[in-house]
């Protein structure tokens, strides 16, 4: 199993100390911890896109140029490219650039958007929210599948045997769609032959096996075989519990409180954060030996070919979430890469 971190670079005031880290600090932090996931010998870093006040990036792509220079192995990925109020030819055109700069380590995962500050940001309606990803979509495919492209759709003026540059180092780029809890963008996905980054950040997991499944069975209609799938979870690792679960507590409620006002829900409370940590709740926050037995017990409900962690739900200190990277990659990594390899030798041989 790939495993690695995702971000979107908060910027929530630090609960211990009512400061908010400048937007400067905060994106050279995350080049920092970019730098460290990849030192530590893990698959996968994403950058997220926002256009809100409370998060440092608008531009993954340019984020992640930066961590190229400074990392070696690791892959770096959006998580996600809200590709509905994008271009995708300039989507194309930015991570093929990344692709060349890291020398053919880019991804993109794109997806809807669960936020829609950036619809009225570039003068689009959200009454197209479905349409514009569909259309856009298919668009990035084409322009990823082949050189030249004849394309017409709605939303943006039709291509005539156009060529988009530069081209990229891959290949061809390994294309993601991301999804929350929506049947139709997980049917989408596995008709399309893409593979899927399945969010779950609240509730209990093994309600979201039947989307694997879904995915499953709609790329083997369309002929596909079998396709990757990620899962994408809020989490962080400390080197006890009690102190994971202490330390996260804060900047979790600060970021989940902040969006709830937006979205209607209740306030979040330390017995609801703690009943989240148990081995069948959404949030993977613990120790090493906790974050890596939850991982392998989501690997038994999704046999899933990717696990990506959100370490930093709301601000905590850059030390706090550098820790809990080597945590994560020198303790929690070899663990369930080690087991999930013997599952999967088992299960060859069994065949």
């Amino acid at each position: 199993m790939e495993l690695g971190i995702y971000t979107f670079a908060e910027m929530t005031p630090d609960p211990a100390t009512g400061r908010t880290v400048s937007p400067h600090q905060r994106l050279r932090d995350l080049i920092e911890e970019i730098e460290l996931a990849d030192q530590v010998g893990l698959d996968v870093f994403g950058v997220g896109e926002h256009h809100r006040p409370d998060f440092a990036v608008s531009a993954p792509a340019v984020v992640l140029a930066a961590a190229a220079e400074r990392t070696r192995d690791i892959r770096l990925t959006s998580a996600v490219t809200v590709l509905s109020s994008d271009d995708p030819v300039r989507v194309f055109q930015a991570f093929s650039t990344l692709d060349l700069l890291s020398g053919g380590r880019a991804e993109i995962m794109a997806g809807r958007g669960s936020f829609i500050e950036s619809f009225p940001l570039f003068g689009l309606d959200l009454e197209d929210y479905d349409e514009l990803f569909a259309s856009k979509l298919d668009l990035l495919i084409e322009l990823l599948d082949r050189e030249r492209v004849t394309w017409a759709g709605p939303h943006r003026p039709a291509l005539e045997d156009a060529v988009a540059y530069p081209r990229p180092l891959q290949e061809r780029i390994p294309l993601w769609v991301a999804v929350g809890g929506n049947p139709q963008s997980v049917i989408r996905a596995g008709v399309l032959g893409l593979p899927m980054a399945l969010a779950i950040i609240g509730g209990e997991p093994a309600r979201f096996a039947p989307l694997a499944d879904l995915h499953r069975r709609a790329a083997g209609q369309a002929g596909h075989g079998s396709l990757p799938l990620s899962i994408n979870s809020h989490g962080y690792v400390a080197d006890t519990s009690q102190r994971a679960a202490d330390e996260a507590f804060p900047a979790f409620k600060v970021t989940m409180d902040q969006i709830g006002r937006e979205r209607g829900w209740p306030p979040m409370t330390r017995e609801d954060f703690d009943a989240s940590r148990t081995l069948h709740g959404a949030n993977l926050v613990g120790s090493p030996q906790e974050v890596a037995e939850k991982i392998l017990h989501q690997h038994e409900i999704f046999g899933h070919d990717r696990f990506l962690i959100q370490l930093s739900v709301g601000t905590l200190p850059h030390a706090k979430i550098m820790r809990a990277i080597e945590l994560f990659g020198t303790e929690v990594a070899p663990v369930v890469r080690a087991a999930t390899a013997e599952r999967t030798a088992d299960r060859a041989a069994a065949a």
